[in-house]
């Protein structure tokens, strides 16, 4: 199967880094073009930068902005007012005792990881609509379906993308917009390795060990025993994105290493 995404312009949100990077470069790579986003002008220019190397042809753009605002929100669609594909990644986490998060807290979790993606799909889709053709990705997480005790904040956030994924695919019924959401399990991005490298200068074991143990300790059902990569959740990403993938709408997509345990 070759994925033709020229001419395509995609937006992806938190693609500095991790997941979201891995998802930009692939579409780059595919002949979208793409924008990047994180909150910092450094640290979007320099994933452009590197994205130009793996891709030197394809077309890249950069808006820094928080998301996780109303206000950064406008900033990225006044920006970029259109888009063909757009992927909410953008997202917060970290294991905190139930008893300990506080009403901030979850509110925050709720501003970044939810409210990004619902105002920028509902800012984006009319136009997708209008033009009857586009790619919607809400990246969620095996956490949605398999609620983790030690962040039950972070888990409530992807469940509830979930939910919207699958409502504004029906609210875009009969058109050739699709609407998909994606579940990535425990992932090589930057932000759980340098979660797990903290957690193995504690405890005086190597990265390996540590990677290990976290899968066998806190998602024992994994099938692959290991993290995956990002490029492992991106190759789904692009699938989704591409125009073989028009017939698949409204569902819930894993790529979790088989860590949830159930046929549906």
């Amino acid at each position: 199967m070759h994925i033709d995404l020229n001419g395509k312009h995609a937006i992806i949100t938190g693609s500095t880094a991790g997941i979201g990077f891995a998802i930009a470069e692939g579409l780059a790579k595919a002949g979208a073009n793409v924008v990047i986003t994180g909150r910092t002008q450094q640290r979007v220019d320099e994933a452009i930068a590197k994205i130009k190397k793996a891709a030197p042809d394809a077309g890249i753009e950069g808006v820094a902005a928080d998301l996780g605002t109303a206000e950064g929100c406008k900033t990225l669609t006044e920006q970029q007012p259109d888009t063909d594909i757009l992927v909410n990644n953008v997202g917060i986490f970290g294991p905190e005792d139930f008893f300990e998060v506080d009403d901030d807290t979850w509110q925050q979790f709720f501003d970044v990881n939810v409210m990004s993606a619902v105002r920028l799909s509902r800012h984006y889709a009319k136009g997708m609509k209008e033009r009857d053709w586009g790619r919607i990705q809400f990246i969620s997480s095996e956490s949605g379906i398999n609620i983790p005790s030690e962040m039950v904040h972070y888990g409530m956030t992807k469940s509830a993308l979930l939910s919207i994924s699958r409502g504004l695919a029906k609210v875009l019924s009969g058109t050739q917009v699709t609407v998909n959401a994606i579940l990535p399990g425990p992932t090589r991005s930057e932000g759980v390795l340098n979660m797990l490298k903290d957690m193995a200068e504690e405890e005086g074991v190597s990265q390996e060990t540590i990677e290990s143990r976290f899968v066998q300790e806190n998602r024992p059902s994994s099938i692959i025993q290991r993290l995956a990569t990002p490029e492992e959740v991106a190759n789904m990403s692009v699938y989704v994105a591409s125009p073989q993938a028009s017939a698949t709408t409204g569902a819930a997509l894993r790529v979790e290493g088989g860590i949830v345990d159930t046929l549906t």
